[in-house]
């Protein structure tokens, strides 16, 4: 019975319908008129020409509506008035803006169990959800509840609970910095520091690297230290699909002289070549190279690779002293130099050279491209975040630039490229499991109550709390957190066994459907949205990846009169959990100055808030690895000693890494097409190297299961389709959340406890239908 149910679940959260595989070769070249087509298609498909016009004419422009998509930065000065967006950032327009309702008579017509069967994309494409939605215990179907009665309901759940860390209250990367600061407030003076939230699954590696090392855990270049640099490194992201608009910015870079050094197990046309859709050459074709190398590690060799780069460095300083390495900046800003150089020089050059799985000698020509330069910028995303070895990694990262002086000046420093368009504004507001003690000390100062110290659940850690009991109540602040999270089947018994899970949403998605004994549907306001109070359009803010904090204005009539702003959303909980609260709940559901006067009270960096957050541009928060200002225990930024640690794979058994396709953003499906690698029409594929298909007899277009089996526990993934790839031996790709079934629970980065979402060991079987 256990095993029957077990199939029962499988089905309801990873539905394994396969939708007809069409395949052509892989583009060199990303963007041009293709990207101008899709674009056009998508927002057409989904709202009338006059509506898409009006949202495209506001988008990322100043006082106009912040993309919803990446966190990529608007350019500080002028900005394209056709088109200054990218072709995703259209796809997720067009997923916000639609036309298309979620009435009553949708969920009265189909039972859960029903859409549980649908795919992601099914269920994303059918609409906004138009009013709050109610699953009561034991009911098939979802009921339409007043908003009133929601926030009564969910007030009783919690004031019922014997603790408040018997609550998880997550966040997704859109919530605004005033939402997000409103949140927390509620949170921490309900009495816990649950507050697990999507960095959690994505770059919190990069933050606490970069804490460690720079003393602040975001990264310290502008956009405009892209047009003033000498090389760029690019590792582990695909700018062509998550974060397109970055490509302007390698284009100007190359022009200005840059180099660019790609470093990924994939060839992905967005690091090869860019046909820009703006300029007229690139809308006929035209296209810029961009990567001058493009090295294909193998999953996991990062870190042997810098390592083996440094060396190499090494030994050309060694054979001329100051002419490498920056010993001026290294003596003046670093500590450690000395101790890391002995380290290096005990590592075999050649065992690094096959960890890495890149030839020694293409290795040399980037240490040539590397050695006579000072103006270096290092790009990375989740290729890099999601390993065990993630942080020290990255230290790697920084390792290599602190050795060239390539920090706190133009042209040079840290990019760690964050995926959602708000992520780290919302970690900036406070969303964050461990809170300084000095920030909470601010709370209390400014609001009268005691906030919680100790630290609560980051993602993983809430997964397993609801899973064995201790937390029984599950709130979402946005996003897919089924879909987003890993261990599908795991992470969706944990779900179950809440007595209440609450999802703040503007679209169906899989988490409204595995869900706890009692489920609601807060449905809000999206960023395309219109929000005015008392007469008066209000805005709100978000914080960029190069920690710009700029307005975004709804300019479009909501699809329904039922839908409620965050902020009002989180007001208006408070005030039904405890109506004596001290905090002006009412004044912040008024007027967004208000709140931002109270995000001005208890966060540095924010002075002047509401008048600088009203420039055209916004405003930089203070960074202190931008100005060589280390916030580390001595003022001084630390060389940092790893050993590689290299994952052993046992005959038959592959590395896989999940990945999105180009017709995705994080857990939104826009489509079935993967148009830059070729693929169309089906997301089950699993991309092998051509030898290790062969070496594992199978063919392409075999029908296959994936396992994985970390901790003796059996997963399974089924229905995948095997499809050659140019990919290093032993590695395989796929498409999440497809395959984060696949992902352990139990595996994750040391000290940031990111799963481990690029480093899954899976064996391959022929798919048996009867299993």
């Amino acid at each position: 019975m256990k095993e029957e149910g077990q199939k029962q679940l499988s089905k309801a959260t990873t539905p394994e319908d396969l939708t007809g595989l069409k395949k052509s070769a892989p583009k060199e070249t990303a963007a041009g008129l293709p990207a101008v087509l899709s674009s056009g298609k998508h927002l057409l498909k989904e709202m009338s020409p006059g509506r898409a016009f009006k949202v495209l004419k506001n988008l990322n422009q100043k006082d106009g509506i912040d993309c919803p998509g990446c966190a990529w930065p608007d350019p500080d000065d002028e900005r394209s008035t056709l088109a200054e967006y990218c072709e995703n950032g259209a796809k997720a327009i067009a997923e916000e803006a639609t036309q298309k309702r979620l009435l009553p008579s949708f969920f009265s017509k189909y039972s859960v169990a029903e859409l549980s069967a649908w795919s992601d994309y099914e269920l994303g494409k059918k609409g906004r959800i138009a009013q709050p939605m109610f699953l009561e215990k034991g009911a098939s179907h979802y009921k339409e509840i007043s908003w009133e009665d929601a926030f009564k309901h969910i007030a009783k759940r919690l004031n019922t609970l014997q603790s408040p860390n018997e609550v998880i209250f997550y966040t997704s990367g859109r919530t605004s910095n005033e939402a997000a600061f409103l949140y927390q407030l509620f949170v921490r003076e309900f009495g816990t520091n649950n507050l697990p939230d999507c960095s959690n699954m994505c770059h919190e590696s990069s933050g606490v690297a970069l804490s460690e090392t720079l003393g602040i855990g975001k990264g310290s270049v502008k956009l405009q230290d892209f047009y003033e640099t000498e090389l760029i490194l690019i590792m582990g992201q695909n700018p062509g699909t998550n974060h397109p608009r970055m490509l302007a910015a390698l284009q100007k870079a190359k022009k200005a002289g840059a180099k660019i050094i790609a470093i990924n197990p994939i060839k992905e046309a967005g690091l090869m070549n860019f046909s820009n859709p703006q300029q007229f050459k690139g809308l006929i074709g035209g296209k810029t190279r961009l990567a001058d190398l493009y090295l294909q590690p193998r999953i996991n060799g990062d870190m042997a690779l810098l390592q083996a780069l440094v060396k190499l460095l090494l030994e050309k300083e060694d054979q001329n002293p100051g002419t490498v390495f920056d010993l001026t900046f290294i003596e003046q800003k670093t500590e450690g130099f000395q101790s890391y150089m002995d380290h290096i020089r005990d590592q075999d050059l050649q065992s690094l050279v096959k960890e890495s799985g890149v030839e020694l000698d293409t290795l040399k020509e980037v240490a040539s491209l590397l050695e006579n330069k000072q103006k270096i910028i290092a790009c990375w995303a989740m290729g890099l975040t999601q390993h065990k070895n993630s942080v020290n990694t990255i230290k790697e990262v920084v390792n290599l630039l602190l050795l060239k002086g390539s920090v706190g000046k133009r042209g040079a420093g840290t990019c760690p490229v964050r995926g959602h368009s708000n992520v780290q504004g919302d970690r900036t507001m406070g969303i964050y499991e461990k809170p300084s003690q000095a920030f909470l000390d601010r709370l209390e100062e400014n609001f009268g109550f005691s906030p919680p110290r100790a630290a609560g659940h980051n993602t993983v850690e809430s997964i397993q709390a609801m899973h064995e009991g201790s937390a029984r109540v599950f709130f979402a602040m946005g996003g897919n957190f089924l879909s987003a999270t890993p261990d599908t089947l795991y992470t969706a018994e944990a779900l179950r066994k809440c007595d209440l899970t609450v999802q703040v949403s503007t679209k169906l998605n899989r988490s409204h459907l595995v869900h706890g004994e009692e489920a609601i549907i807060l449905p809000c306001l999206a960023r395309t949205d219109e929000d005015v109070k008392q007469g008066e359009r209000q805005f709100v803010s978000v914080e960029n990846s190069m920690g710009v904090v700029h307005s975004s204005t709804g300019k479009l009539k909501p699809v329904s009169q039922k839908l409620l702003s965050e902020p009002e959303i989180v007001c208006r909980l408070a005030q039904s959990v405890n109506p004596d609260s001290r905090i002006p709940w009412s004044e912040y559901l008024i007027h967004y100055d208000s709140i931002r006067d109270a995000i001005e009270s208890c966060i540095p960096g924010f002075e002047d808030y509401n008048k600088r957050v009203r420039q055209d541009a916004g405003f930089y928060l203070p960074n202190g690895a931008r100005d060589n200002n280390y916030k580390t225990p001595d003022g001084k930024a630390p060389f940092s000693i790893s050993h590689i640690d290299p994952i052993k794979l046992e005959e038959g058994e592959l590395l896989m890494m999940t990945i999105r396709s180009h017709d995705q953003f994080n857990t939104t499906i826009y489509g079935l097409n993967d148009r830059y690698r070729g693929i169309y029409n089906e997301r089950r594929v699993v991309l092998m190297n051509p030898e290790d298909i062969r070496d594992l007899k199978q063919q392409e277009g075999n029908l296959v299961d994936l396992f994985n089996n970390h901790d003796g526990i059996s997963r399974v993934a089924r229905k995948f389709i095997v499809v050659p790839y140019d990919i290093p031996r032993k590695c395989a790709a796929t498409y999440f959340p497809e395959a984060n079934v696949l992902v352990p629970i139990s595996s994750f980065a040391e000290k940031s406890h990111t799963p481990t979402s690029k480093s899954v060991v899976i064996t391959i079987k022929h798919h048996q239908a009867d299993t």
